[in-house]
């Protein structure tokens, strides 16, 4: 071998010994003590046997994503066919560049919702959703104000809704559907203060008047059904508003139907299981509707011919007071 040979071999060898240590070094080394703290606290699972401590986190660990440019831990996502059982860590916590958490589908995951979480200043995205959680929905939550998307549906929580949630203002959803919340919806959700959020609290123990607060808001999506709420919600309708999705169903509402308004963006309106009187506005048949049903009220008078309102069948007309006409059976 000649010396040139030689010597380049050597310089490759040295520079590979310096390389790969540095490579291998990327993730910052206090997000991966504090990743390996989580991985020990929900007792080292198999789902977390990439989180090897020898390796870099940032280029061979799963459910850990880093940013490109500083390499700081931004994503710590944990899905359905990650089996983990356990508490929430604390130590979440302590990833102070973390955009986005979501531990979500893990039945086995119990306990409250942390309050170290509450750190995390720039969070977006955070998505507890189909676990076991207990407790209150927390108030420290509206101190995460670059929050997005906040997930909080299928758990067991209970308590009231912090008012508090209103003062995030880049809120596009709102998801605390499927727990065991009480009390009044807050009267604040008329008051966003910046987006305005899709808007789910279905399938809890609700109770009380809507807030006509939110009539003022212009909700896209809005989904306030099984609780136990009463009273009049013509107020959430309206000719200039945007809104697409509103489900109200099996509550006790009661308010003449024939009386609200009703924008053409709407795609899916469901009342069934309430009080309403009164009749179906013909302009509805201007709706292009793709779901509709306001069975089991109080309802009266002919189904408006035209537009989409035909196309359903009497399960979405039936079990009302004196409604007639296609699909039910025609008028006398």
């Amino acid at each position: 071998m000649d010396l040139k040979l030689s010597t380049l071999l050597c310089f490759t060898l040295l520079l590979c010994t310096i390389l790969i240590p540095t490579l291998s070094e990327l993730c910052n080394p206090q997000d991966k003590k504090v990743l390996l703290e989580i991985k020990t606290a929900f007792n080292n699972p198999y789902t977390l046997t990439s989180w090897n401590p020898d390796v870099d986190c940032c280029t061979t660990w799963y459910n850990v994503e880093c940013d490109p440019i500083t390499n700081r831990i931004n994503s710590l996502t944990i899905l359905s066919y990650d089996r983990i059982s356990g508490q929430i860590p604390p130590q979440v916590g302590d990833l102070p560049y973390l955009e986005t958490l979501v531990i979500r589908k893990q039945p086995n995951i119990t306990g409250p919702i942390q309050p170290s979480i509450a750190k995390l200043k720039h969070l977006k995205t955070l998505r507890l959703g189909w676990n076991n959680l207990s407790g209150s929905v927390p108030d420290f939550i509206s101190q995460l104000k670059n929050l997005t998307f906040l997930e909080l549906y299928y758990n067991n929580l209970t308590g009231s809704i912090p008012s508090s949630l209103s003062q995030l203002p880049n809120l596009a959803s709102l998801r605390l559907d499927r727990n065991k919340l009480t009390g009044h919806i807050p009267s604040s959700f008329g008051q966003f203060v910046g987006v305005i959020p899709d808007l789910y609290l279905s399938h809890n123990q609700l109770t009380g008047k809507i807030p006509t607060s939110l009539g003022k808001m212009d909700f896209n999506r809005i989904d306030l059904s099984r609780n136990l709420l009463e009273g009049d919600a013509s107020f959430l309708f309206g000719l200039n508003k945007t809104t697409e999705i509103v489900d109200l169903s099996r509550n006790m509402l009661e308010f003449d139907l024939s009386k609200a308004g009703f924008t053409n963006s709407l795609i899916l309106l469901d009342l069934n299981h309430n009080r309403l009187t009164g009749s179906i506005p013909e302009e509805l048949t201007e709706v292009k509707l793709q779901f509709f049903n306001v069975s089991y009220n109080r309802l009266c008078g002919q189904i408006p011919v035209g537009g989409n309102l035909q196309k359903f069948d009497n399960t979405s007309y039936f079990h009302n007071r004196c409604l007639c006409g296609t699909p039910l059976p025609s008028c006398k």
